[in-house]
Order: C-alpha cells, then structure tokens, then sequence
C-alpha cells in the first residue's frame, strides 16, 4: 500500500512528526519512499481537508499533528482495507490458493 495520504495519517497516530520524521517512519513501517514533492503535496491536501494540523510557530521543520477528523477518516480508510484483506483471503481460500 503506497497511498501518501493513508501512509502520513497512519504515521501521525503515533505522534506529532515533522516531514522528514514522516519519511523515515513511513519507510520504516512501510518500506515506502515517498519523494519530497510527493510528500509535501499530501500534506498540504490533508491540512486543507482538516485532517491534519501544523504544531507551535512556522519553522524550516515544522511538526504536524493528526486532528480529530484525520483519527476518524484513518479509522475508517483502516477499516475499508480490513474489509478488502479478509474478502481477499476469502477468495484466496475458496479458489485452493495460498491462504
């Protein structure tokens, strides 16, 4: 799963991050790289939906913390993939895949 969105809010539930704070955490967790243009551009959109929010005064690394309607749209991105996974394995099951 490489969705930059889904990737900066899982990464901001565990805590306030500044972007290259979100870099590493989302590689880590992930084994994703996401590009600084790629990065930026996500949180940008996620701030202006409200999902996110910048943490104290503007710095050159500025923190972002997950708000409330990001905890309740991750809850609910976390719970459609859930859904997806297990529909998934259902089918794997059904047709003598691998499970």
């Amino acid at each position: 799963m490489n969705d930059p969105n889904l990737l900066i809010l899982t990464s901001l539930a565990s805590g306030e991050k500044h972007g290259y704070g979100l870099l590493l955490d989302i590689e880590g967790f992930a084994g994703v790289r996401l590009g600084p243009g790629t990065l930026y551009g996500a949180i940008g959109r996620l701030e202006e939906r409200g999902l996110i929010q910048p943490v104290g005064e503007p710095q050159r690394r500025r923190p972002y913390r997950l708000t409330a309607a990001g905890a309740e749209v991750l809850r609910a991105q976390l719970a459609d993939l859930g859904t997806i996974v297990a529909e998934g394995n259902s089918r794997l099951a059904a047709a003598g895949g691998p499970p």
